[in-house]
């Protein structure tokens, strides 16, 4: 069995590589720049076109072409727009079952004359589905089957031979990313709704609602302002998790004060013994930091980082007791998160 032959490597500084990988990056930002000034009213058109049909936005494309439709289809499912990849070459061979009357079709390719793209768009058309097209000419057969064209305009290849797809994959995702960020808004596609298609991910636990995570009331020391605070202490130790706070309401159980553990051991420390049968409102912390159930994990995170706190007091929309958030709670989460902030960063 023959070997592949061993491949030549040319004398290449570490300056040159980055004097090219840098010119590489600013050509395809240059052609970014390009495209969006150049766009026009044609991507309403093709976002209207989408809101208009409550079919799926099936996905499809050649090649690398291909590649970067399976993204943007990703990127429409995750954000509220249903979307299915159908691949130009098995479509021909059964995968056209896949499609339904309600549907509208995204294809993409530079330049139009992809030979199995060219064979599925009289199939699609005598189905009569409309066609969104991203592709280099309006003139091309996708741009001549496509209802709505999405225009890259003649683009350069990036790099020292300009023949591999960068440049031009790099302008589709682009205009992808646009179209399916702009839909998204227009359907009125809300943070909590991305949670609800990421929960495993580190984007959606930091979407997560606190009342998803909380201690319930039923779990949290809660007492009234009269309560002398040996008796907030003894009487309402309860199993399971414990919080190092005891949560004040008043008699339409709004939140009014907290006192913790360090406030106790701080009476303790300064000989207050007194103190310790006497009403917890005269030594509670007045008006505590609150977060509201509805908010995300990571508002509240921000918050205890922010003041400092240990215990942060979860109310409904009537400000009424829902629960509690304590540090310990977070803490397994907050790594996760401090590294997306990174990555984000």
């Amino acid at each position: 069995m023959s070997s592949l032959p061993a491949r030549s490597v040319i004398e290449f500084s570490q300056f040159d590589q980055l004097r090219d990988a840098r010119e590489i990056i600013f050509s395809e930002a240059a052609a970014l720049r390009q495209m969006g000034s150049a766009l026009g009213t044609e991507l309403c058109d093709a976002v209207d076109l989408i809101l208009s049909r409550p079919g799926a936005v099936i996905m499809t494309g050649m090649g690398k072409a291909g590649l970067i439709a399976q993204k943007i289809c990703a990127t429409l499912s995750s954000t509220g727009t249903r979307s299915h990849f159908l691949h130009p070459a098995e479509a021909i061979h059964g995968d056209l079952g896949c499609l339904h009357q309600d549907d509208t079709v995204l294809a993409l390719s530079n330049s139009g004359e992809t030979e199995e793209l060219r064979r599925l768009l009289p199939i699609i058309q005598k189905m009569d589905l409309p066609i969104i097209g991203i592709t280099a000419r309006e003139t091309s057969t996708l741009g001549r089957a496509s209802r709505v064209v999405l225009c890259l305009g003649d683009l350069k290849e990036a790099g020292p031979h300009q023949l591999a797809p960068s440049t031009t994959t790099t302008a589709m995702l682009a205009m992808g990313d646009a179209l399916s960020l702009v839909i998204s808004k227009a359907r009125g596609f809300t943070p909590l709704q991305f949670a609800t298609f990421h929960p495993g991910g580190s984007l959606g636990r930091q979407l997560t609602q606190i009342n998803e995570v909380m201690r319930p009331r039923a779990e949290v020391r809660v007492t009234q302002e009269s309560t002398s605070i040996r008796d907030a202490f003894v009487r309402l130790s309860s199993p399971g998790r414990r919080s190092g706070a005891v949560i004040i309401v008043d008699e339409s159980d709004h939140v009014t004060g907290i006192f913790t553990d360090s406030d106790l051991a701080r009476l303790l420390e300064e000989r207050r013994d007194d103190q310790l049968d006497r009403p917890i409102c005269e030594v509670m912390t007045l008006k505590p930091t609150t977060i509201q159930a509805d908010a995300s994990l990571q508002a509240a995170v921000d918050l205890l980082k922010a003041r400092k706190l240990s215990e942060l007091p979860v109310v409904d929309r009537q400000n009424q007791l829902a629960g509690l958030i304590d540090i310990t709670d977070v803490i397994g989460w907050q790594p996760e998160a401090a590294s997306v902030d990174r990555q984000a960063g």
